[in-house]
């Protein structure tokens, strides 16, 4: 069985998504892959009791513990690595994972490891994307899904959806355009990999 394991730091609606596609589209059945875990550097993130509900094991790593972003990402990577099975390496799914990761942890799952983007990379890489793209006069906003590599946000594009920015759109109106889109884009993407796998 192929292993995935999601990072959260909030609500975790793309990591619902996720779920949500994997059991309808029976992804155990078809790719022999399954949501083996969900991890969260905040005990608080909400999307732990919808994973929790689904029968995930969820699990809690707060990275204020840690007395260094190195030392946080050794034991985060020791904890998926639980789930890594021989001969079916995890994939890693970054799902409004708020921490930059260190160059050692993104080399540890190179390939294995894909985040999702609230803009059309490469613009507007880092944070406040939709506000950025309306101050820049864009016309069309989107979402990314993309291999994680050391550079932030500059992986290699896996899928792109576009949205329009429409008048009067705020940051948050926009957000909210873009992150119906996130949700259908990022488990596909998914998908596409698992085949390959």
């Amino acid at each position: 069985m192929k292993n995935i394991v999601i990072l959260i730091s909030g609500g975790g609606s793309n990591m619902a998504a996720i779920v949500k596609t994997a059991q309808r589209e029976r992804w155990a059945d078809c790719y022999g892959a399954r949501v083996a875990a969900v991890i969260s550097n905040k005990a608080q993130a909400q999307g732990l009791q919808f994973a929790s509900a689904q029968g995930i094991v969820t699990e809690v790593l707060d990275h204020r513990s840690y007395p260094s972003r190195e030392a946080f990402d050794a034991a985060l990577a020791q904890l998926i690595d639980r789930y890594d099975d021989p001969g079916q390496p995890v994939l890693v799914l970054l799902a409004g994972f708020m921490r930059i990761l260190t160059p050692g942890f993104v080399n540890r799952y190179a390939g294995r490891l894909v985040n999702i983007h609230p803009s059309l990379l490469p613009a507007f890489a880092g944070l406040h994307t939709h506000q950025r793209a309306i101050d820049a006069g864009c016309q069309v906003a989107g979402a990314t899904v993309h291999r994680v590599t050391p550079e932030l946000d500059h992986g290699p594009i896996l899928a792109q959806a576009v949205v329009p920015v429409l008048p009067g759109d705020t940051a948050d109106t926009l957000a909210a355009r873009v992150l119906t889109q996130e949700h259908l884009i990022y488990p596909q993407a998914v998908a596409q990999l698992l085949r390959k796998m």
